[in-house]
């Protein structure tokens, strides 16, 4: 079992976010990076297998400022060695796919091959339709599921992610979709280059493009690929034709063994290899202390967050990590029982707990958790 840490990129603590406008204060940020560079070496030396950061940006409050998923990959991968890195991830809405695969490919080789991904639909409608290049496409959430406007960006969804993973697996390729034309239909450059032709694919004599490619290769031949967080069954399908894994939060362990027949029954149906535990990653909010009632006490802090930050957008509270080693080993050993997991993502209240407290935790947890499970 591989345990991944999850971060927001929260720049303070509960008193500097209720001040205001945390998110603008350039050495509150700096301090920030500082305190995820001491984690990411920690969880680096410690045994954990990676460390993920989703997109969102206009944070001004401060209370997910993570704005640019390569430079925090970046970030992250110059403070380790062996973590994998994995944004999660690239909103769909708001960039384009053939760029959003060389973004990947060229991490994926500056990070020496410890590249995860995940690729998402994008719920914050605020900085969405600021960033967006679809103008007919919309955030989704509770509030318009299974509307026309969902459907579409599932729709536009499906479309890009047949393209990044086209431009990351093809040498050169064409797409003719109902979003995208790559290249442009009946492109052709507007001045001979024999190079294109004499070295290159896809551009003919007459300097017709009829094909492109991203470079470089990802150094992975395969990229993992992670499904943001996620309690959709629709969605899990989804991925499952990829081997894309979702990664679920939710301590249902009926809901988590119907996601996970679901998953293996669609990854059947399209003749994908697949082995126990690739079906889904599992987790939730970790707090990890000598004593439950400590560990309680540590996440009043996240659970204040998420009260102010995530429940707006209609994001329930997810499975809670919560409490001393004996209390979480019995917890991970319970859904073990009930589902093959892989890997586990462990949602860390970094930025609002003090980093003492948090450094503690994710140390304890290493020493007192992950022997117990093969890490």
């Amino acid at each position: 079992m591989k345990f991944n840490l999850f971060m927001y990129g929260t720049v303070g603590r509960r008193a500097e976010l209720e001040a205001g406008m945390a998110g603008k204060d350039p050495q509150r940020y700096r301090r920030m990076l500082m305190e995820i560079a001491e984690l990411a070496r920690l969880a680096d030396g410690a045994g954990y297998f990676g460390f993920g950061h989703p997109e969102h940006h206009l944070q001004i409050e401060g209370f997910e400022a993570a704005n640019d998923p390569c430079l925090m990959a970046m970030w992250l991968g110059r403070h380790s060695e062996k973590l994998r890195i994995s944004p999660c991830g690239f909103v769909s809405t708001t960039n384009n796919p053939r760029v959003t695969a060389e973004k990947i490919s060229t991490l994926d080789c500056m990070l020496g091959g410890r590249l995860g991904v995940g690729l998402v639909r994008g719920y914050q409608a605020r900085w969405l339709e600021n960033f967006k290049i679809q103008p007919q496409l919309t955030a989704v959430g509770p509030w318009n599921k299974n509307s026309p406007a969902d459907e579409a960006n599932r729709e536009y969804f499906a479309e890009f992610v047949e393209v990044v993973l086209k431009a990351l697996r093809e040498d050169t390729f064409c797409h003719r979709g109902k979003y995208w034309q790559f290249p442009p239909a009946e492109f052709r450059n507007p001045h001979p280059h024999p190079v294109y032709a004499r070295y290159g694919r896809g551009v003919t004599a007459d300097m017709q493009i009829e094909q492109v490619g991203i470079a470089p290769r990802p150094l992975q031949a395969e990229i993992p690929l992670y499904g943001g967080f996620s309690h959709s069954l629709r969605s899990a399908k989804f991925w499952a034709r990829y081997k894309g894994r979702p990664i679920v939060l939710a301590g249902d362990l009926d809901f988590l063994q119907l996601l996970w027949r679901e998953w293996s029954a669609e990854a059947d149906r399209h003749g994908v290899a697949h082995r126990p535990g690739d079906q889904a990653c599992w987790g939730g909010i970790m707090v990890c202390a000598e004593t439950d009632a400590q560990a309680q006490e540590w996440y009043r802090e996240m659970a204040w967050l998420w009260e102010q930050w995530m429940m707006p957008f209609g994001q329930g509270f997810p499975e809670l990590l919560v409490g001393s080693p004996d209390t979480l080993n019995r917890r991970i050993e319970t859904v073990a029982r009930a589902i093959p997991i892989d890997e586990v993502f462990l949602l860390i209240p970094q930025g609002i707990l003090e980093p003492d407290k948090l450094l503690h935790s994710v140390d304890l947890f290493a020493r007192r958790v992950l022997p117990n499970f093969g890490a």
